[in-house]
């Protein structure tokens, strides 16, 4: 994505139709980029998706080595999860041939290239943690539920 201030048509949402050819000769609308971008957006940027991707980083894990290290998923949940990022073209499922059968997982060449940018986000969180619990804790004293 760009830059604040940038013109990227996935960080203006217009309403459907309304907006210009995203790129010249695509012919695809801002409305069209915008909505094919938040599907990806809602995969990438959902949880279980992010920490696979992240302990698929440096090797190639099985269902099982993959289920241990991420904390906390189900077993159906890191299945859609997996089905999900393979379909996108994230990481490849290798099946060998054994009893009992051994399935492997690795990112793809696309896949790889998510790591910096979820670096970068990681990275943020964690230098903005304290900012973000302190102003959660004034909001919540300011805005005490009903």
């Amino acid at each position: 994505m760009t830059a604040r201030g940038n013109s990227s048509p996935a960080l203006r949402h217009r309403d459907a139709g309304s907006g210009p050819p995203a790129a010249a000769g695509g012919g695809e609308t801002d409305d069209e980029v915008c909505r094919q971008v938040l599907r990806i957006l809602a995969l990438i940027g959902d949880k279980w998706s992010i920490l696979v991707v992240g302990q698929l980083r440096d090797r190639t894990l099985r269902f099982s080595e993959l289920h241990r290290a991420v904390r906390g998923i189900s077993q159906r949940m890191l299945t859609l999860t997996l089905r999900q990022l393979e379909r996108d073209g994230l990481l490849t499922r290798t099946v060998h041939p054994s009893v009992p059968p051994r399935v492997d997982y690795a990112l793809t060449p696309l896949g790889t290239t998510l790591l910096d940018s979820m670096t970068a986000l990681a990275d943020w969180a964690v230098t903005h943690r304290h900012e973000v619990d302190d102003n959660r804790r004034r909001y919540d004293a300011a805005h005490p539920p009903r």
